[in-house]
């Protein structure tokens, strides 16, 4: 009989985080202060604690998971790894499909496993409060979590149309103790300035991140908690990686192909790096390779420019160089919320340069259809964003059925999707169009970002 669920026991979480800084094809180009216009941190040293600064920079590969963290862990981790032997059946497929599954959480997705060490080293460093954006909301009910375990107070600002879609995320939120605001609000100067240019502007991750790092820089016992994009957020998250990695070995397996969506970059990265590392480190049995998925919505790496370019729509933040739609972005209000950023990882666009990873992108009837397929055979519901992974895997399997290769097949699905039954409903209602984000959009923003910087492409990085 075919094992179809592999766990592991708790003394295998493991005992520290892999960070990819080391093993880069090239260093990361630096963050750049726009006023000084030159390498500098700009804000981010009067919004984070020391410890996430050190780990943000740090050269260390192995970098050590506090037991207090740990502890909170225990309540959800180690994740189960399934292999979803009804998808292989219906697809007629000779590859094998595994996933890792974060739904299991409290919150419902992966993202605690760095809102709890991020509240975590807030606490440590006598903060009193964190603020932070959330799209979707799973990243503002994780901190919100957080939080709560380390007796700090939270502030949510909430893109408007997920607050909107999603009631029962800011429910979950307001349970464990945060206050929640749609953003764009009138608690801050970036939100009030928004709305005043557009009352119904239905929000983004860039202005809901200007909100909330306006509030942090403006209470001095208020620090920033980020859900994506940072190399200390995804570091955080090789957890799942590490774990995955352990729970093949006990079948003797190792994947081909790793699949995972992107919106920052948080969750895919959490499961791939560790097979990164056996790949750079020459002990991967395979030469694996890396496919992130994006939606047509948000197609930072797929149609985006690799430049420097603000986190947040205010302009608050120091330069990144990412791929990048710009930084005044406002998507179309699809149901992957958690996917609606205009950047993306600085790790993952630099592998993305450099041909280490390769990136698809799916329009979200397409990635409902995969969903659908998905909840009527392995019977989990799947959330909007990992749906994306999900279409990529069934492409994937049919190639195999085409080939007659029989691939192992990984992916991550970082969360359910018991708070997007709404989105469902429209899907199944045919009220879900597929959306594609225009290229003229793109080349718009990327001008008005170039005559706003004109300097920028003088930079010799």
């Amino acid at each position: 009989m075919v094992s179809t669920k592999i766990l592991l026991d708790e003394e295998e979480i493991p005992k520290q985080w892999y960070c990819i800084l080391p093993d880069l094809p090239k260093p990361l180009p630096p963050i750049i202060d726009p006023k000084k216009k030159s390498p500098g941190p700009g804000i981010v040293p009067q919004i984070f604690p020391k410890e996430i600064l050190a780990q943000e920079m740090s050269t260390e590969r192995w970098i050590d998971i506090p037991e207090e963290v740990r502890d909170v862990y225990r309540l959800w981790r180690p994740t189960p790894l399934f292999r979803a032997v009804r998808l292989e059946k219906i697809l007629k497929t000779p590859a094998k499909i595994y996933y890792k599954y974060e739904g299991v959480s409290p919150p419902g997705s992966h993202k605690p496993n760095t809102a709890v060490a991020q509240a975590y080293y807030n606490m440590k460093e006598g903060k009193e409060r964190m603020t932070t954006e959330t799209g979707a909301g799973q990243w503002g009910s994780a901190l919100a979590f957080g939080c709560m375990f380390f007796n700090l107070k939270c502030t949510v600002y909430m893109v408007k149309t997920s607050y909107n879609q999603k009631p029962y995320r800011r429910i979950l939120m307001e349970l464990w103790g945060a206050e929640v605001y749609a953003s764009p609000s009138t608690k801050t100067e970036a939100g009030r300035k928004i709305l005043a240019e557009d009352p119904n502007n239905p929000g983004s991750l860039g202005i809901a991140i200007s909100e909330a790092v306006e509030d942090a820089l403006t209470h001095e016992e208020t620090n920033y908690g980020i859900g994506s994009v940072f190399n200390h957020v995804l570091l955080h998250q090789t957890v799942i990686g590490q774990e995955a990695k352990k729970q093949l070995e006990l079948l003797e397996e190792y994947p081909d192909i790793i699949f995972g969506c992107i919106g920052g970059g948080s969750s895919f990265s959490g499961l791939f790096w560790p097979f990164y590392y056996d790949k750079v480190s020459g002990k991967a049995i395979k030469d694996v390779k890396f496919v992130a998925v994006e939606p047509t919505a948000c197609p930072s790496v797929t149609k985006g420019e690799y430049m420097y370019d603000h986190g947040d729509t205010a302009r608050l933040t120091p330069l990144v160089k990412m791929h990048t739609l710009g930084h005044e972005f406002i998507p179309a209000p699809i149901h992957a919320g958690g996917l609606r950023y205009h950047g993306i990882a600085p790790t993952i666009s630099i592998l993305s340069q450099e041909k280490e990873l390769e990136t698809r992108a799916y329009d979200q009837v397409e990635v409902f259809d995969a969903a659908r397929l998905f909840a009527r055979t392995e019977g989990i519901i799947p959330a909007p964003e990992p749906s994306h992974a999900i279409k990529g895997v069934i492409d994937e399997a049919l190639k195999c059925r085409e080939t007659g290769e029989e691939e192992t097949i990984l992916f991550l699905l970082c969360g359910h999707g018991h708070f997007d039954m709404q989105a469902y409903d429209d899907y199944l209602q045919g009220k879900l169009p597929p959306y594609e984000y225009p290229e003229e959009e793109v080349k718009k923003a990327i001008k008005k970002l170039k005559e706003l910087y004109p300097w920028l492409e003088k930079l010799p990085y």
